[in-house]
């Protein structure tokens, strides 16, 4: 585990990456996990899915389209204003579950490019003892991105960076406050907002490719946007003080 000290003093420290060797290692990683990712991206759909048809039934799910034939600046900034709002508690648990289940895949991911030989567990942080964490970092995530959207497209593109790295740093870093995770996050978004911001679209690109298999395909290919994150805070931070009892059966499956 790493202090909030710690993480400040190696994110300040931070080398300059390079986009090529940074994607290569996503590419790489990608080939031998698509079929995790593939199961983390179906649970992600199925509990946001799940979620949405309980608001539904109890008439709290927001309105989804304008009523026909009445699109105007003004009837659009409404239902756009409208559908925000009302979507904040939906979003707040979508959101949490969300987070649970790719914390749970970046340490799997962790265990794979370490070569730490440990069963796969996707609801590893959805236990009673993250749960309350997740739930908070869940409400100030949505209410940040709640804000910036409603400043519109420029800020809402900025703060999507750093809200990209509240998952890694509580991945791993369990133990750290919400106040410092969201610290850490913005302050490693920041630092690297450029390459983040640049590899998580070209990610979304290439994830988007999935749409040729008739839509289904998505749910192969977009688990790969999960992955610039991963590597950014890999290279800037790094995994060096996973424990020594998490060392036993290590491989070097990722290296061949």
């Amino acid at each position: 585990m790493n202090s909030f000290d710690s993480l400040s003093k190696k994110i300040d420290n931070a080398k300059a990456l390079d986009f090529s060797n940074l994607f290569d290692s996503i590419i790489a990683l990608f080939k031998k996990i698509w079929i995790k990712g593939f199961l983390v991206v179906l649970l992600v759909v199925v509990f946001a899915m799940g979620i949405n048809i309980v608001f539904s039934l109890i008439g709290l799910a927001p309105q989804t389209t304008l009523p026909f034939g009445q699109f105007n600046i003004d009837s659009f900034v409404d239902f756009y204003s409208e559908s925000i709002i009302f979507s904040i508690p939906q979003t707040i648990l979508v959101t949490t579950i969300s987070m649970a289940i790719v914390a749970g895949f970046y340490r799997i991911c962790r265990n794979q490019v370490s070569g730490i030989l440990e069963p796969d567990d996707y609801f590893y942080f959805l236990k009673k003892a993250y749960f309350s964490k997740l739930l908070m970092l869940g409400l100030i995530h949505t209410g940040i991105a709640v804000v910036a959207q409603f400043m519109f497209f420029i800020p809402y593109i900025y703060v999507f960076v750093p809200l990209a790295y509240f998952t890694i740093i509580f991945a791993n870093n369990p133990d750290l406050s919400e106040a410092e995770i969201v610290k850490a996050s913005f302050k490693l978004g920041t630092k690297k907002w450029l390459i983040s911001f640049g590899t998580i679209f070209v990610s979304v690109v290439i994830g988007m490719l999935g749409i040729l298999g008739c839509g289904i395909g998505l749910l192969f290919t977009m688990s790969i946007i999960y992955l610039p994150v991963f590597f950014i805070y890999k290279e800037v931070i790094g995994f060096e003080d996973t424990n020594e009892i998490e060392q036993i059966g290590v491989r070097d499956d990722y290296e061949n």
